[in-house]
Parts: structure tokens; sequence; C-alpha cells
């Protein structure tokens, strides 16, 4: 509660430098990657040479000396009562060391904030805010402790010089409030333009008796950068990632048995999918790294769904439940656009980098024709110097930047929107009310998650499937994995049935081996097969239908039913597998029925 108290004082009495990611709702990283971004490219478009040096802050929140920090919070004008809050969580501290052999007694702590804290990262983020110096042609932005410098000049030799003598200032100004660099973790990047052709260069830079080379590659804050900002080293690590944590969950969950498919669903909502689309609000994924990330995902979807190699991609995306990853990573940087134009310029340094033209809520940003009406005319490139903004008309093969090119993403969301709402009212409880009617940011939302689905269902599925694609799992996803794998595969048709044949056998008798009256599709083995009219009386009567609308598949009581049918039937089983012995117990609730338990989240989430 003090920490949201104090974010708003934060916001208010400035005590955050606009360039610090962190810390205050509406900031990420994918911010400061994009803020970066931008201003690399607004810098190469002037023709000159871009360098950034990143620092790391030794120790942290263990430095931040009490005294200074309440000296500091009083100038800015903070609340009386949050200044004594703070002195009072500072003071009388104590700790211990937990590990064997450790002493048993507490030991007083003088000089920093508690780590585990939700409140610490903001009251470090305010001590160090004085470290965002102003110095020309130059950026430092800064994620809680990494700190980043861009300067920019005519040659990499007067970047090295800048960059050096900005580090000298940088310590000089950090030095009185107990604040200092680990050097040893300092790291160098000269940017260059995709389609430069002059060498890399090789200039390093020295900080204190060491130098530092320009590296090829370079982590901060999960991303990695190249000189050019070529996405593929990035993607392919996270595509890296994510086939490790794919493997830890098929070691805890085995084809067959293990979790029921709901909750192999939200893992990889929850898991797998951040892993491996982290940074695309950044960067689009290329195609050559983009076909192998598409193969994971289809691995992702077999697991979910026990579905086999040979399911047409399009069934097993909608028997998944999970949308084809081209159209979830546009919905990723549509969703991500979205956040990016309706937060505060104030508070977002990549939304105050928004072209002119795009009309955000404060009014100093809403576009105003020359005639004095309101319109939202797109998105036409604006930097900070008019020279660098490229005439579109002379120039076809102008290409936009980071920022304008997530902004355009969620261009289609906003083709009716005079004025775009905020993503959260009570980051901008500061600004007068909006005049005029202005849609939520919930609602378009669900424009995103609509845009979505049409792109989903563009992709035509077979004929012989009638279930159209949804982002909510289906009830009967929450049986066991066993018996909603066989549901699955005789939906998708590719199944041990006699009609679904497989790719060894093309040729092989599709007639049902039992009665050998017709052929062995679901239908036919679920609602008509004669070898099974005793099971088919005793527990699915009334049962006439399989379509996408039958009462089968959102009744709980039908669903266990269907189950039961399946075990004891022996349908779909694999050739040689004796049926299962009927249940004994009464099934648990379905928990994709009941109204206690929430769905899976779906990827709007």
């Amino acid at each position: 509660m003090v920490a949201s108290c104090l974010s708003a004082q934060a916001t208010i009495c400035s005590l955050i430098h606009p360039l610090q990611c962190r810390s205050l709702p509406g900031r990420s990283t994918a911010d400061a990657a994009l803020v970066l971004q931008h201003n690399v490219e607004s810098f190469h478009r002037l023709r000159y040479k871009v360098s950034t040096l990143f620092l790391d802050v030794k120790g942290g929140f263990d430095n931040v000396e009490s005294p200074s920090l309440l000296s500091l919070l009083h100038r800015k004008g903070v609340s009386p009562y949050l200044v004594q809050w703070v002195g009072s969580f500072l003071r009388d501290r104590t700790c211990r060391l937990t590990f064997q052999g450790s002493p048993c007694s507490f030991a007083r702590v003088s000089v920093g904030v508690a780590q585990e804290s939700p409140i610490s990262p903001l009251l470090f983020v305010i001590y160090v805010s004085a470290l965002h110096l102003e110095i020309p042609r130059s950026l430092i932005i800064s994620y809680v402790d990494d700190f980043a410098i861009t300067v920019a000049s005519p040659s990499y030799r007067t970047n090295v010089r800048l960059l050096q003598k900005s580090f000298s200032a940088l310590k000089r100004r950090a030095s009185p409030i107990n604040i200092f660099f680990s050097v040893p973790k300092t790291e160098l990047i000269h940017w260059r333009t995709a389609r430069s052709n002059e060498p890399p260069c090789s200039l390093p830079v020295q900080l204190e008796d060491q130098l530092f080379y320009p590296q090829s590659h370079l982590k901060w804050l999960g991303f990695i950068f190249t000189p050019a900002f070529d996405p593929r080293s990035h993607f392919s690590r996270r595509y890296t990632l994510a086939n490790a944590a794919l493997a830890t969950i098929r070691r805890l969950s085995p084809p067959g048995m293990g979790l029921p498919p709901y909750l192999c669903l939200s893992l990889a909502h929850s898991l797998l999918a951040p892993i491996l689309l982290y940074g695309s609000a950044v960067w689009t994924p290329l195609p050559s790294i983009m076909g192998s990330m598409s193969v994971f995902w289809h691995r992702v979807c077999r697991g979910i769904t026990n579905c086999f190699s040979s399911t047409n991609l399009t069934c097993l995306h909608r028997e998944a439940y999970l949308p084809p990853l081209s159209a979830l990573v546009r919905h990723q940087r549509c969703l991500a656009g979205l956040r990016l134009i309706c937060s505060p310029p104030e508070i977002n340094p990549a939304t105050a980098r928004l072209p002119k033209s795009v009309p955000t809520f404060p009014p100093h940003r809403t576009a105003v024709t020359a005639r004095g009406k309101i319109t939202s005319q797109p998105y036409l490139f604006f930097n900070l110097d008019s020279r660098s903004a490229p005439d579109k008309t002379k120039n076809p093969r102008y290409r936009h930047n980071a920022v304008t090119a997530l902004a355009n993403a969620a261009a289609p969301l906003t083709q009716d929107v005079h004025t775009l709402p905020s993503i959260s009212l009570h980051l901008t409880d500061y600004l007068p009310p909006i005049p005029g009617i202005v849609p939520s940011y919930a609602r378009l939302s669900l424009r995103a998650k609509q845009q979505l689905l049409s792109n989903w269902s563009a992709t035509p599925a077979p004929p012989y499937y009638p279930y159209p694609p949804s982002t909510r799992p289906h009830p009967f996803m929450g049986l066991g994995q066993f018996v909603a794998g066989r549901i699955h595969q005789m939906r998708s048709g590719k199944s041990y049935l006699a009609a679904h044949p497989s790719w060894d056998n093309p040729d092989a008798d599709t007639s049902c081996p039992f009665c050998s009256e017709a052929q062995q599709i679901f239908e036919h083995a679920i609602l008509s097969c004669p070898s099974s009219t005793r099971q088919r009386s005793h527990l699915l009567q009334g049962v006439s239908d399989l379509a996408p609308e039958a009462p089968i598949w959102s009744d709980q009581q039908l669903l266990i039913a269907l189950a039961e049918f399946i075990r004891t039937t022996a349908t779909g089983f694999p050739p040689g597998m004796p049926p299962l012995a009927p249940s004994l117990h009464k099934p648990p609730a379905n928990p994709l029925l009941t109204s206690t338990t929430p769905p899976a989240p779906g990827p709007q989430d």
C-alpha cells in the first residue's frame, strides 16, 4: 500500500527520472530497449556514429544511505507522513546469516534497503535519479541498477572519448551518495546500420586502466543486442531456453499420463510462450528463425493434445487451443503497440517518443489539423530534429523505427478512435478528465482478440474438421490425459481408427474392424457401431450428434460418460491394447465446467 502511495508521489513530484524504466506502473524492460533502439536509429538518420556503454551499479540496494534518501524526499516535496514512514522503515534494521556455522546473533544494519520488500526497488531508483546527467548528444537509460550511456558524434573515436568523459562525470556524481560501479562488468557496443559496408569498429574504451573492447553480441535486460539490431541472435537464444523448459515439462508429464491437457495448456501460456516470445514487442522474428520456432510450437501443441505428427497443422492448433505462432506474434505485437500508445507519455519514455500524430489522451499530444479538427491520421515519422524526418513521397523505401513500427502494429484497432484511452486510470488521476466519448482500454484489447481469431480463421481447416478456433480450452481437456488424448486424436482425423490411415499405410482398409458395416470414423465409433451398443445405451443415452454445438461438448455428465465409454470400449486405443477397467470411484468435478475455477489464460492475457 505504501509502495502504491509513493509511486503516485513519485509521478507528481518527479522523484524518478523519465528514463528510469523500472519501479513505476506502466514501464517495462521492453520500453527501455525501445528507447535505446529509437535513439540509436534517430542518430543514424542524422549520419552520426553511435556507441553505448553498459554499466552495472556495484552492490545496488546495499549502498543506499538513509539520511541522504530522506533529505532527497523532503526536498522534492513528498508528503511528510511518507517521509516519516520511509525513515522508520530504514532505521533500526538488523540481520543475521542463516547458513550452518553462521553467528546466531543479529547484527545492526545502518545502510541499504531490504531487497525482499516491494518498496525497496522504488526507494533505490529514487536514490539514484540524480545519476541521469544532461550531456549533449547523449542519453542515459537505466533499469534499476543497470545503466546505459549512449553517445553520438561524427566518428567512433570521438564516441570513445565522450564515453570516458561521461563515465568520469557519472562516477563523480555517484561517489558522494555512496554509489559505485562494477567496472569489470562494463560492456561496450558500437552501433551500425544493417546496410553499412564499413568494417566493424574495434576501438576500445579505457576505464580505470582497463580496456573494454566492443562486443558483437551483448545481453542487456534479457535482450541480445547486435551492432545492427539483428533479432536472430536474440530469438535463437529464446528458442534454446524454450526447448529446455519444454524438456523439463515432458519429464514431469510424459505422454499418456501425468497432467491433464488443460494444465499443459496453462503451462504453454504462462511459461513456454513468455520464454519463447520475450522481445517480440521490440523485434519481429525473421523467417530464418521463425521456422524453427514454429516447429517448436507444433511440438507444444502435440504435447498438449497427444496428437500424431501426421495431424493436419490447422486441426492441431485448433485442438490445442493455441494459435499458430505467426498469428500469436502479430497478436503480441498488437497488444504491445496498444499498451504503448495508451500509456501516459509522462510515465512511459517510449510513448513520449511517438509521432505527434498519435492521438494520445493528454491534450498537448492530441492530433489536431490546421482547421482545428481532431484526426487519427496515423503514424508518420517524427524525430527530435526535423532534418532526420524523410519525405515518404520521395523515399519509397522509408523504414519505420522501432517505436513507430510497434505503434503501427496497433493501428487497425484505432481506425475509428479520435482520442486513445489511458491504459490505467489510476496512472493519470492527476490529469483532467478526457472530454467526449473515449473507448476503454479493455474494449480495444477485446478488438485485438477478435482480430487474432479472425486471422486464425483465415487458414481453412480440412473438410472433415468442423470445429472453429477458440482461445478458451474445451471442457473435455479437464479429463485425464490418456482419454482426452483419444478424443483429440479422433476429432483431428488422425487416430488409431481404421478410417484415419497413417503415412506408412495410406491404402489400408478403412472399414470398421468390429462390424464391417461402415468406415470407422469418429461419429461411427461413438454413435452407431453395433459392437458397442450395450455400453452406448448405458452411458450415452440421448447422444446423437458430435457437431461443435452438440450438448455432449458442454455437459459435464455427458463428458464423463463419454470418457467412460471410450475406456470400456477401447475406442481409439492402439491395436492390441485391451479396454480399461471401469472407474469404481466417482470422477472429480471437471474444473473447466465449474464456476469457481477460471479457465486457462488465453494469449490476450
